[in-house]
């Protein structure tokens, strides 16, 4: 009987880091776009277009995972824990596409250098996401799990204060309140992506502090 289910237990972790690759590559969209919005527009539709597609493939495996928790009777570790982490997975790839809607409603095509820095961040921190991912096949990580979490609260704390510094900046210097509007929403999106990182990241260092 176990023999069967151990299979069950793996694909768990094939399961994450099929999502945490869909992170990784939407995440490599959204800056690509924001680099491709001055010079080419045609260019940057077509990368909200792949970061669409990582969204909806996302949320095939997030279902997928679910649908899994309730056919298998052995799971790593417990039940909450998987919910909460595929959750907190998911919604990383929905706020970075709720940056690239956003960014294709207001009509951008004047990308700041600190929104450029933040989308660069962003990334790093979906790559240090799928980082840990991987690593938390095995418990014996659990040393290098742990830093890489604080990786990712340190790239959140930075993208926190470029984000404030670009606020005052805007409301200092920008005399169009059309975009200084649009500039706030954009902040403020970006900042979040690196906030869902930051949950994934507690909810890996909860999993592993309780099963280490």
């Amino acid at each position: 009987m176990f023999g069967r289910l151990m299979p069950k237990e793996v694909r768990y972790f094939d399961f994450f880091d099929a999502h945490a690759e869909q992170i990784v590559a939407g995440g490599q969209a959204l800056v690509a776009m924001i680099g491709a919005l001055i010079d080419s527009p045609e260019q940057a539709a077509l990368h909200a277009a792949q970061i669409d597609q990582c969204e909806r493939q996302a949320d095939k495996i997030t279902r997928e995972t679910e649908a899994m928790l309730h056919t298998s009777f052995i799971t790593p570790f417990d039940r909450d824990e998987i919910h909460q982490l595929i959750t907190h997975m998911d919604n990383v790839l929905d706020q970075i596409e709720n940056v690239a809607e956003s960014m294709t409603l207001y009509d951008i095509h004047k990308v700041t250098l600190e929104a450029k820095r933040m989308a660069d961040l962003s990334l790093s921190c979906c790559e240090t996401v799928a980082r840990v991912i991987k690593l938390l096949r095995s418990l014996a990580n659990a040393p290098l799990i742990l830093k890489a979490c604080r990786e990712i609260d340190q790239i959140e704390d930075e993208v926190d204060v470029i984000m404030r510094e670009a606020m005052s900046r805007a409301f200092r210097e920008e005399p169009d309140l059309r975009q200084l509007i649009k500039l706030k929403a954009i902040y403020e999106q970006l900042e979040a992506v690196t906030d869902c990182c930051k949950d994934v990241g507690n909810t890996v260092q909860g999993i592993v502090l309780e099963n280490s």
